[in-house]
């Protein structure tokens, strides 16, 4: 679980333990839990059936499918809707979903990293996000300070820059 204000690096930090593993070689990928219909995120999710609803002509397959082996980042997860956390959870606790409209089950191993600006302890208080889904999602937490609380660290993320607009 990555958490910090909007703009600390969260995405980056992400996409730097994914390329730091064992599943380096695998995709990765992010869905932005806030910025979906709870339609629209299931189905993303997920993926659905020929027939699901209006307009799925074909099969899709969803996040979980596509980055078998790899890295999903939920990015804003606190926004996630209620509805698809109760599938999330199952997922993250038996390793198994099903597309919208199927009617079989999936295996799904990917390495979930969930980040967050949000206060997601206010939100499990005001029963906008599930505990039991914040549980498994919190067993290793990074809190990503903001610049302006790592001060000392602006000499050396500006040095390579510094040294680039340097060369003649």
């Amino acid at each position: 679980l990555l958490l910090g204000e909007s703009g600390t690096g969260k995405e980056v930090v992400a996409r730097l333990i994914h390329k730091l593993s064992q599943r380096a070689g695998r995709t990765f990928t992010k869905v932005n839990c806030a910025a979906l219909p709870v339609e629209l995120l299931e189905s993303e999710l997920f993926g659905y059936e020929a027939g699901a609803f209006t307009g799925a002509q074909r099969a899709k397959p969803g996040r979980f499918e596509i980055c078998h082996k790899g890295t999903l980042l939920l990015d804003e997860i606190a926004e996630m809707p209620i509805p698809p956390q109760a599938k999330l959870l199952h997922v993250l606790q038996d390793g198994e979903f099903s597309r919208l409209g199927g009617t079989t089950t999936a295996k799904a191993d990917v390495r979930i990293i969930a980040a967050t600006n949000g206060d997601i302890h206010h939100a499990i208080e005001a029963r906008r996000f599930r505990a039991d889904l914040f549980y498994p999602l919190n067993a290793f937490t990074i809190r990503i300070p903001p610049l302006r609380e790592s001060q000392e660290d602006i000499p050396v993320l500006l040095g390579p820059f510094i040294e680039s607009w340097s060369v003649s």
